[in-house]
């Protein structure tokens, strides 16, 4: 008899703990998220995606690495008013309406949106 998998959220991480914070909502390549405040944008991220990153060179997963902002490991690029500029997620707290670009698509979206904005 085949037993029937359970369906497993798209995020990396489960929240288990601490679910009564107040929620946060942000974009993440374009689409709307919610995380909690008090989340880093790491934490906030990999709720909702299997992984943070992809490797520049090698195009593998990377899902942060030191946790303590000591690698390289976990840039992202933020969108909107402050397109271009690059954090650590893991040592960077969610901010309501953050722009989060994970992915080349999605920081080439955001630069080229901000530039239409920023012209007369």
């Amino acid at each position: 008899m085949a037993h029937a998998t359970p369906l497993l959220p798209a995020g990396q991480l489960q929240r288990l703990k601490e679910q009564g914070r107040q929620p946060l909502q942000f974009v993440l390549n374009g689409q709307p998220a919610q995380a909690l405040q008090g989340d880093t944008v790491l934490t906030a991220v990999l709720t909702q995606s299997a992984q943070l990153r992809s490797h520049e060179f090698a195009h593998s997963p990377r899902a942060g690495f030191c946790m303590m902002g000591a690698c390289q490991d976990c840039w992202v690029t933020l969108g909107g008013e402050q397109a271009g500029r690059k954090l650590r997620a893991c040592s960077t707290l969610l901010q309501a309406g953050m722009q989060i670009c994970t992915t080349a698509e999605a920081v080439a979206q955001a630069t080229a949106t901000n530039a239409t904005q920023v012209q007369p």
